[in-house]
């Protein structure tokens, strides 16, 4: 990209509004998780706020994207700060793997390409566009800075591998899950059921789960922070959905605390709750 980083962002965003004043029907989707989440204990002006941003900061992660393709890793450590990275230094050091868990929240490209550019090399799930001519780009921008990405179909025997061999994995946990693929803890009040995959593979191989999530003030510094490991010593059932409470409850607690920062237009309820996306 041939223009300033200020001006690219002043378009990106720009894009961002206008798709928000036409997006109609995700526009909906905004207001109705927001409603099912905090009820009537957000203001107008919150609510506007928290939708707007939505489409703003999908379009600065697309920008990252781009970006990432291009940007050195001395360019990336210049955009963020650490925060409690000595427990995941102390792991590494003791030549341990790690299963980082995160969410759609913040720039989280941003924050992938930091830790395995700036800390160790991770594998994630590779989940495509459904524009398949924009999924070279997101491949270039995130192999560009040591992250090994596994398509979605055969992504957790390519993870388990990685995990043998004592190497780390990011997983992002915020989206819609099942019975099958999950277990039911309370979200926003409401039993929801979360992907309890990084508990089972944590108790399989014996790996610890670090929590990491990416905020910012002003979209041009952020600070990246490392939760205390969740460290599983049982692999039956009551341990497991232990283990995802707990990475349920910071989730939570960190939207509570953040709430624009959150990715509010997929429907997150859609299964147990479906009745709240009709109208």
């Amino acid at each position: 990209m041939s223009l300033p980083r200020s001006w690219r962002k002043k378009l990106f965003l720009a894009l961002a509004d206008a798709a928000h004043l036409f997006a109609l029907k995700r526009n909906r989707v905004i207001r109705q998780n927001l409603t099912f989440a905090f009820d009537q204990t957000l203001n107008s002006q919150e609510r506007q706020e928290i939708e707007r941003y939505c489409y703003r900061n999908l379009a600065l992660n697309l920008l990252q994207t781009m970006e990432n393709r291009r940007n050195s890793p001395e360019q990336i450590a210049s955009m963020v700060t650490f925060n409690n990275r000595e427990c995941v230094d102390t792991l590494l050091a003791e030549g341990k793997g790690i299963i980082f868990v995160s969410a759609h929240f913040g720039n989280w490209e941003l924050a992938g390409a930091a830790i395995s550019s700036l800390i160790t090399p991770i594998a994630s799930i590779y989940r495509g566009f459904k524009r398949s001519e924009f999924d070279p780009y997101l491949h270039e921008a995130r192999s560009r800075h040591r992250m090994e990405l596994a398509e979605k179909n055969g992504a957790l025997k390519h993870i388990a591998k990685t995990l043998k061999k004592n190497g780390s994995t990011l997983i992002m946990i915020d989206q819609a899950s099942n019975a099958k693929y999950g277990v039911k803890v309370d979200f926003f009040n409401h039993p929801t059921y979360h992907f309890s995959t990084a508990a089972h593979l944590a108790s399989k191989f014996h790996t610890p789960i670090i929590g990491v999530y990416i905020t910012t003030e002003d979209d041009n510094h952020y600070t990246i922070t490392f939760e205390n490991p969740i460290v599983l010593e049982n692999s039956d059932d009551a341990s497991i959905l232990e283990a995802t409470t707990q990475q349920v409850r910071t989730l939570e607690k960190l939207i509570q605390e953040h709430p624009k920062l959150w990715f509010w237009c997929h429907k997150r309820w859609k299964g147990e709750y479906k009745d709240i996306y009709t109208g």
